[in-house]
């Protein structure tokens, strides 16, 4: 089954520290990813890119406006609030799965028991949830380490883990939260390269937030600018960049290419121009 995310004139309200005052952390956003697609966000920090990842999750529930994940069968409502009640996201579910900045894993448990857990929760009996999980470790390149204990490996193992606990339970959707921005440049660069290849190989829909201008015009299919709070998006932009990877091309050369340059300072003029004007 092929689904598309919508989101539908969304707005996030917070409570402010004194007493009836108000933060508005998201202000009438729209997005549409439909399967497939590869959508990165960037913008300064607090401008509710988290926010809107949490809410795709359903972690938290917008203030005014719908979000669905349904079989649109390529085509998606006009107008989101005649979906059925079944495609609005009103909370967690095991469509769509989350990487987090920090790996989160189960320090008692062991590699292969991590990725495991989610289907180990719904009940799939430990052979199958096993093999299921060896084949994510494998696809995440952790194959030889499934009985290590969590803090035996590296950061960007960690962070693999991470990647594979999450496609272990087959979501439709992968949310990352930053899933790179704490690791070392090296490590940052090949599991760019890594997560392109799992994208390309299981056809996931994905959103990634980063604050890394050349990690979002690398890994994305579309690049989603937010200005600072409150948070909307201002501009978008077609990416082809991490296609051209996949079809052999060096990453190094991807983006040192003119066009990749050019990208990248229109990006940053865009950001630091959003940043100057909300400091005024």
């Amino acid at each position: 089954m092929s689904l598309s995310l919508r989101i539908h004139d969304v707005s996030v309200i917070y409570p402010g520290r004194e007493p009836g005052q108000q933060v508005t952390a998201l202000s009438g956003v729209n997005l549409d990813i439909a399967a497939g697609d590869f959508v990165v966000a960037l913008g300064a920090s607090g401008c509710g890119k988290t926010t809107l990842l949490n809410l795709m999750a359903g972690f938290i529930q917008p203030s005014h406006g719908i979000i669905t994940l349904g079989n649109y069968q390529g085509e998606v409502p006009s107008d989101t609030r005649q979906a059925p009640l079944r495609d609005q996201v009103t909370g967690p579910g095991a469509d769509r799965g989350v990487v987090f900045q920090k790996h989160a894993l189960f320090p008692w448990l062991n590699v292969l028991d991590n990725v495991a857990f989610g289907l180990k929760l719904r009940g799939v009996p430990r052979k199958q949830r096993e093999e299921q999980a060896m084949h994510f470790l494998a696809l995440t390149g952790l194959a030889d380490f499934g009985k290590h204990a969590v803090y035996q490996l590296s950061g960007g193992m960690q962070q693999r883990v991470g990647m594979a606990r999450a496609l272990t339970n087959d979501p439709h959707m992968l949310l990352l939260d930053e899933p790179l921005g704490a690791l070392d440049a090296l490590t940052r660069e090949k599991l760019q390269e890594l997560l392109l290849n799992i994208w390309q190989r299981t056809g996931k829909m994905m959103f990634f937030i980063t604050h890394d201008v050349e990690e979002a015009l690398f890994m994305g299919t579309r690049l989603v600018i937010m200005s600072p709070r409150p948070g909307r998006i201002t501009h978008e932009f077609p990416l082809d960049f991490g296609r051209r990877f996949l079809a052999g091309e060096a990453a190094r050369a991807v983006k040192s290419s003119p066009d990749f340059i050019a990208l990248r300072e229109t990006v940053l003029a865009i950001i630091h121009g959003d940043h100057l004007e909300a400091a005024a």
